[in-house]
Formats: structure tokens, sequence, C-alpha cells
């Protein structure tokens, strides 16, 4: 018998506490909350603000400000030393280190054991019971999976205490079943050299039976490219006959979609997004026919929003030289509403209260409702990975669907890009400037920025509006970047591998610059 038909009985009753989701996702949230308050009164964060008192959300708003990773980090430092019941009980060993997408500075988010085990651990096991659940003929389990992993390292020398990307985190403590069906070896997978890694990985994998793939998109392309490197062969289901899922996140998939669909031509492959971050797993695509994630609401997650009409109007109020804010409830008044209060269409800023000691917290990322009954949405953006030098409001999910366009109208296939504003050139014109480097250019570069423009006012108003008569914007620029350009500069940043990404949009020219150094 398949081993797959035997692991598929062990995920039969999570399917049937999923539906839940379809009906009682207030309440839901709310014995969350009830359950993370519970668990950290008596954490130094509990105290200061009096969670014993807290009965229910209107109590946790008013005792608890919004916070930025500014606001926290001086606990998060005090806790990387060693002190216990900080944000959360216990002494905290781990901290998944992240540089974000639009700056350097690197941020060490913690990862508790409860953390691990509710979220991001029940996370990746939800989307291997989501998958089964779709796919009744799967044979997954006969054959091995391949994961990416990042790399760890010492904690200001405290002993067992480590820092590193999530994914790392993620290997070093999985349960050691999982390592019989998984590849590569854990030595391997851990290693922070990706160049290295990359060619190692693809030793030790294509000689198995790999049934399934997790991991970056971008990185994970770059492996199975060697793989093919190696077995001088032209499709990757040649060299693993029976490979049929890759479960994806870390960054949008449709600039890559066109070049794994030519990687894997098999009518059995599938891909299934997932929404897992440094600071915990929020969502997975239940639904192969939908591009859309149900949001999951039974994690040791409390999930708030932000209107992001909102935000900017704030973060225009705050903004300094350096073009960052700082968010402060008193100083912003920003009114955070819970799931149930949520509306679809709207763009909105994701707050986060976990039992990784993150409390109302602002994870960057912006999101926009497709549904409520369930909850499901697409990451629309980073709230500051956008243009918004002239007013236009141009976000992540307009350039991801403005670049598909464009590519399936030329041909072209896109492997990585970034975009900021230039605000005044030599003759007072005003314009963006994209640097795309194409894993397949187009038949004229000219033509594929004008169908991109094309699509970007029709995808949003306010970019169309500054668009008009080329009054405000003047067309948008592509530079077209020399192959292995944005590793190139992944790598000079030490950045290259692991869960590292190119920052997409920015009204900094600061990243595009460098990048322009190096083209």
């Amino acid at each position: 018998m398949s081993l797959t038909r035997i692991v598929r009985n062990f995920f039969a009753p999570r399917w049937h506490e999923l539906e839940r989701h379809q009906r009682e996702g207030e309440t839901l949230q709310r014995e969350v909350l009830a359950s993370l308050i519970a668990r950290a009164k008596d954490t130094e964060f509990g105290r200061r603000h009096t969670f014993g008192a807290i009965k229910g959300y209107d109590d946790f708003v008013k005792n608890v400000p919004v916070a930025t990773y500014e606001d926290v980090k001086d606990d998060i430092d005090r806790m990387r030393h060693g002190e216990r019941d900080v944000l959360w009980p216990g002494r905290v060993k781990w901290y998944a280190k992240s540089s974000g997408t639009t700056n350097d500075k690197s941020k060490f988010i913690p990862v508790t054991p409860d953390g691990l085990k509710r979220l991001h651990y029940k996370g990746g096991t939800d989307a291997v019971a989501m998958y089964l659940q779709n796919n009744p003929d799967s044979r997954m389990f006969d054959g091995r999976g391949l994961i990416l992993g990042g790399s760890h390292a010492p904690n200001y020398n405290l002993p067992g205490s480590l820092v590193g990307d999530l994914s790392a985190i993620l290997i070093e403590n999985i349960n050691p079943i999982v390592n019989l069906v998984r590849v590569p070896k854990k030595k391997t997978a851990l290693l922070s050299d990706f160049e290295v890694k990359r060619d190692r990985i693809a030793h030790e994998a294509m000689t198995k039976n790999v049934t399934n793939l997790s991991g970056v998109p971008s990185w994970m392309l770059s492996v199975l490219n060697r793989v093919m490197e190696l077995s001088g062969k032209q499709h990757l289901e040649e060299v693993w006959p029976n490979i049929e899922v890759f479960f994806h996140g870390g960054v949008a998939f449709t600039p890559y979609r066109g070049q794994y669909e030519q990687l894997i031509t098999s009518p059995r492959m599938h891909y299934m997004e997932t929404y897992n971050a440094s600071e915990g797993f929020f969502g997975l695509q239940n639904d192969p026919t939908d591009k859309s994630m149900l949001l999951m609401l039974d994690y040791d997650v409390f999930y708030e929003f932000i209107d992001c009409e909102e935000l900017r109007v704030k973060s225009e109020e705050l903004r300094v030289k350096s073009e960052e804010f700082r968010v402060k409830n008193e100083e912003s008044a920003l009114h955070p509403i819970p799931l149930w209060a949520v509306e679809p269409g709207k763009n909105y800023a994701m707050v986060i209260s976990t039992s990784c000691g993150l409390w109302r917290y602002m994870i960057g990322d912006t999101i926009q409702f497709t549904s409520v009954n369930p909850y499901k949405f697409i990451i629309s953006g980073r709230t500051k990975s956008f243009i918004n030098a002239f007013g236009e409001e141009l976000i992540v999910d307009n350039a991801e669907k403005g670049l598909a366009y464009a590519c399936q109208k030329t041909g072209a296939e896109v492997s990585e890009y970034t975009a900021a504003p230039v605000f005044m050139d030599a003759k007072a014109k005003c314009r963006h400037q994209w640097l795309v480097e194409f894993a397949k250019r187009p038949a004229d570069v000219q033509e594929f920025g004008q169908i991109l423009d094309r699509k970007l006012q029709e995808l949003n108003s306010d970019y169309e509006a500054k668009r008009y008569k080329d009054i405000t914007l003047q067309p948008l620029e592509i530079i077209e970047a020399r192959p292995g350009l944005f590793n190139d500069w992944l790598r000079l940043h030490g950045k290259l591998g692991g869960q590292h990404k190119v920052p997409r949009l920015s009204n900094s020219r600061e990243h595009i610059e460098q990048l322009l150094r190096l083209n």
C-alpha cells in the first residue's frame, strides 16, 4: 500500500476542524486572544500592560499600543542576552534574522517553542493536509521532499542560542522523522554559502525520488537549474518522474510561473502558495483554482488591520528625511480594527499578536481581503514597498499584475526587478525607472515598457491620473539588467540565498542606484 494513503488518515481530523474557518472566524480569533493573554499575563510585558485585568478585545486595545520593531527591539535584545519572561514566558533561544525588503537593517524576531509548534509547524502541517484533501491520488510521501533552508549562527555566544533564517531554525528543530522523507542532508541544508550549498543540494537530490518541493521561488529555481545542468535533461520530470507539487512562499510567484512551467511540463504538477514569514505562518492557498489564501484563524496569532489610506496619511505627517517613520499610538492615532470588522477590496496593513512575544506588532505587509466568509486574501505589498512620490500610490500587487500582463503579451519572462522614481531629470521630467532582469528577453524592450505602463494605468486609477497627458509623470523607463545582476547585489550585501529578497518598489533611489552602479 502507498505510504501516502496511510499518512492521509493522520490528516483527516484536521479537515473537519478547518471547517470552523467558514462560519466561526470571530469566535476563533477571540479564543486565540484570550489564550495569548492568559499565558503571558505574568511576563514583564504582561504586567506592564495589566494583562490580568483584560477581559476582552476592547480592554486589550486600551492597554496595549501598536508597535513597530523599533518599539520592541530593546526588549528583544535583553531576551537575546538571556533574560527570561520578558515578552513571552521562559527563555527564548531562537531568533529569526530578517533584514526586511527595503533596508539593510537586521531585525531579530523571537521564535519561541510555542511559536514553533503552534504557528510555524502548524502551518506546514496544514499545507500538507489541504494539499492531500485537494489531491486524493497524491503519492508525495512515497518519495522525498526537497526543502530549501538558510543558515544560522551563534547568538551573542550564549550556549544553545542561535540567530538565523527562519527556514534554518525550522530545519534545526524539525521532527527527526521528517528527515527520513526530505533532502538534502541537514548539514548541507544549513550551509551559509549559497553557491556551495546549491551545488551540493543538486548532487544529493538528483538521484533521489523527489516528489515535492518547498522554498522561495527564486532560490528554488536556481537549485533546479543546477540540477538540469548536471543531469543534461530538458525537463525536471525526466530527473524526478514523480514530481507533483511545489509549496512556495516568501516572494510573489507570478514573475516565476512561466519559468517553472517551462521547466516542469508534467500535467500532474501543482503549485500551492503559503504565507509564512519570520513573524509567523498566516495563510494557505486552500483552493487550487483560487489565487487567494485562507487566513489561518486558530493558530497562535491574533490579527488586527489598519486601513492603508489612514496609514499613508499618518506616515506622510510623520515622515522624516530618511523616509522612515516610527508609529506611536498616541502620536499617530492609528485605529486598527479586528478581523470581524474588515471589508473586502480594501488594502490593510497587518498587525499581529503572537506566542512569539509580538504584541500589536506591525509586520510591514499589506493584504487585501477577497472574501470574509471565509476570510480569504491576497498579499498586496509592503507598507514601505511602494512608490508614492507623486501621489500615484503604486503597490507591489499592481507591479506583479502589470509585469505578468506584459510578459504574456510579449513572450518575455522576468527573473528579477526593482523600481523607483526619478524625481526630476535634466529636462525637468519625472518618471518611474524600472530595472528588469529578463530570463527571456522581449523582442522589443521599449514595447514591453509601453504595455506595462498602459496596464498599470488600467490597474491603478491614481497612477492613471498622474500619467494623464504626461503632465505629472512621463512614461516609465525600462533599463535592462545584465544577467546575474541582482544575485551579485545580494551577494555583495551578504544576502545571497535563504529568505532574502530583492526590494521591489521604493520611494527611495538608494537600492536602484547601487544596482545601476553594478550593472
